[in-house]
């Protein structure tokens, strides 16, 4: 049996197997929403965008997302479409955890303005 500790460690880490054995949820269950796998995806997406969620629940959902087939696009699409609801504090938030595993690192893009030529 895992300590308190590594169920933590793992939980943040979004361990799948760890979230469907103690927490009871299959994570990756699309087949009850009705949903294709690409659709399912970016609405999780919206809905951690709009609960303001952890770094890394964003980084998972991203690549889920892509493996599900969603794009680049239609992961920033995602975004603009959720702000009305969310609010743009959650979006500014959520931006550079998001763009990160679409291959944009963000921070380093500020510092690039930052540094004179």
């Amino acid at each position: 049996m895992a300590t308190n500790e590594e169920r933590l460690r793992r939980l943040a880490l979004h361990d799948e197997r760890c979230i469907e054995s103690v927490l009871a949820m299959n994570v990756s269950d699309v087949d009850n929403s009705g949903l294709d796998p690409r659709t399912h995806a970016l609405v999780r997406l919206s809905t951690l965008v709009v609960m303001g969620g952890a770094p890394v629940s964003f980084h998972w959902h991203v690549g889920s997302a892509l493996a599900a087939g969603a794009t680049k696009e239609d992961i920033v699409g995602t975004l603009i479409a959720v702000a009305p609801i969310s609010g743009l504090e959650r979006v500014i938030s959520a931006t550079p955890e998001i763009a990160l595993p679409i291959g944009y690192d963000i921070e380093a893009a500020f510092e690039a303005f930052d540094d004179p030529p």
